[in-house]
């Protein structure tokens, strides 16, 4: 399948690039800078979430994995329409080329954050999105077009909600120290002087390996149909606490983690997948998502910095 990757550099994105070309698919990297490392044999498109731009990187193309976006919950409270321009106008400007150059097949990067702060856990489908910042609004939106243009057969569409997704590949580390565990490494690395934690330590979240959320992506983007319009929970299922990651970090890397606590912010108590919609319906197993794997790879590649 030939295969166009938006945000093909990013933490994620390159995973599914390099997944795919493993895979044996003809892959494209639609990236916005002309230096930013891709995968091996993964060819470059220079550019940006224009009409003009994307209908012609998707000249003779199957199917897209859309990843670009912007992903900071904190930032979009401070920069609303910065999101929306580019999560919903950039979505909106792929669907559009899509629909004018017959490319047939679209797996979305989406987010827990459409669901907001649920009081039943795990969270499966069929919970009512209640998103609590203007990055989850943008990203259900997204969502919500591109099953509207699904629904005409058009195309297919399938949009991944994932949870928490951590760890690294080889030289590709999740740069992002907004993040838990990029900032944890970076304390642990000596970049970063601490590690602030809101309120206890409580706080559960899911966390689910880089590797396995580019598997969910290939299975998806070869289950899509034109007139398909499905959701899919990525997540381990496993509840982790914020102080086990920090004591799983202690013990991988052999050191205390620098941290002070602050009081709690305004964010969810609880954030756990069910997932079991698209292991039933494809099979997907996050094989690599025990807290320990992801750990020590994101240690691994953070000491080859």
């Amino acid at each position: 399948m030939r295969v166009l990757v938006t945000g093909a550099s990013g933490f994620v994105g390159y995973a599914v690039a390099k997944l795919l070309i493993e895979r044996g698919h003809y892959v494209l990297g639609l990236t916005r800078s002309s230096t930013s490392t891709l995968p091996e044999h993964v060819g470059r498109v220079h550019g940006n979430l224009s009409q003009d731009v994307l209908r012609a990187a998707l000249e003779h193309i199957d199917g897209v994995c859309h990843l670009a976006a912007r992903t900071r919950v904190r930032e979009s409270r401070t920069d609303p329409l910065g999101y929306w321009q580019t999560n919903v106008g950039g979505t909106l400007a792929l669907l559009h080329a899509m629909s004018t150059t017959g490319t047939r097949r679209l797996v979305l990067a989406s987010t827990c954050g459409v669901y907001g702060d649920q009081a039943t856990q795990p969270i499966d489908e069929s919970a009512p999105p209640a998103p609590t910042s203007p990055y989850g609004t943008s990203k259900l939106a997204a969502d919500n077009a591109a099953m509207d243009l699904a629904d005409t057969c058009t195309i297919g569409a399938i949009s991944l909600r994932a949870f928490n997704i951590a760890g690294a590949l080889p030289a590709h580390p999740d740069p992002d120290e907004t993040r838990l565990i990029p900032r944890i490494m970076a304390v642990q690395r000596g970049t970063a002087p601490e590690l602030i934690v809101n309120g206890d330590g409580d706080a559960i979240r899911d966390f689910v390996h880089v590797a396995d959320m580019a598997e969910a992506f290939a299975l998806a983007l070869e289950a899509c149909e034109p007139g398909t319009a499905r959701v899919y929970n990525i997540g381990s299922g496993r509840p982790t606490r914020v102080r086990d990651v920090i004591s799983m970090v202690e013990e991988v890397t052999g050191r205390p983690v620098a941290r002070r606590h602050v009081a709690p912010a305004a964010e969810p108590q609880e954030l756990l997948a069910d997932s079991k919609a698209i292991q039933t319906e494809l099979g997907w197993n996050p094989q690599r998502s025990d807290l320990r794997e992801i750990i020590q790879d994101a240690w691994a590649t953070a000491t080859d910095q």
